[in-house]
């Protein structure tokens, strides 16, 4: 069933919200996201924003095998694919969080790595991976370093926002990444 759309009064009141990653041990590939928008804080659902690309690009790459809505997310751990975010934290912006959140967050998400052990971290934000770890450089794509044993993805925000990067850009990218990891 799809997620429902959240009301004014929900979107206002998710600022305070924060939303479960969806992770387990030995994953192919675990997404990791900027931070909550407020659709999500409000559904309590990833990526849930009806403009962003996020689900599409899955589809499009392979990587599900039908088009997920963000309800169904709890399908991708089935397929080896998870999701966290650097920061938990909900905002209406990206630009909101300070980059002292994004280093405690890229701390906090290689303890993650250390526990869960996925064979990628698949990082949705580039801006984000520079700041967390101090890679100024990081461009898309694989990364010649590994965070324990996890190899690690660069991608594009998959948000509706950036318009840098479109929804075909963002399906070929995602195939490039799923093809490294079958």
């Amino acid at each position: 069933m799809p997620a429902r759309k959240p009301t004014k009064q929900e979107l206002a009141s998710a600022i305070t919200e924060t939303i479960d990653d969806l992770i387990d041990h030995d994953l192919r590939i675990l997404f990791c996201g900027i931070n909550p928008g407020l659709y999500s804080g409000a559904t309590g659902l990833h990526f849930a924003r009806p403009g962003n690309r996020f689900w599409k690009g899955l589809h499009l790459s392979g990587i599900t095998a039908r088009l997920l809505d963000p309800s169904e997310g709890n399908e991708l751990l089935e397929g080896g694919v998870g999701i966290t975010c650097f920061v938990s934290r909900t905002t209406a912006r990206a630009d909101e969080l300070s980059k002292e959140e994004f280093v405690i967050g890229g701390n906090i998400l290689r303890a993650k790595l250390e526990k869960y052990r996925p064979r990628m971290l698949a990082v949705l934000g580039i801006g984000a991976y520079r700041m967390a770890f101090d890679r100024p450089k990081a461009t898309v794509g694989q990364q010649d370093e590994k965070i324990g044993d996890t190899r690690v993805w660069l991608l594009p925000n998959p948000s509706g926002l950036n318009a840098n990067y479109q929804l075909a850009d963002i399906a070929r990218l995602f195939a490039e990444l799923r093809s490294e990891v079958e």
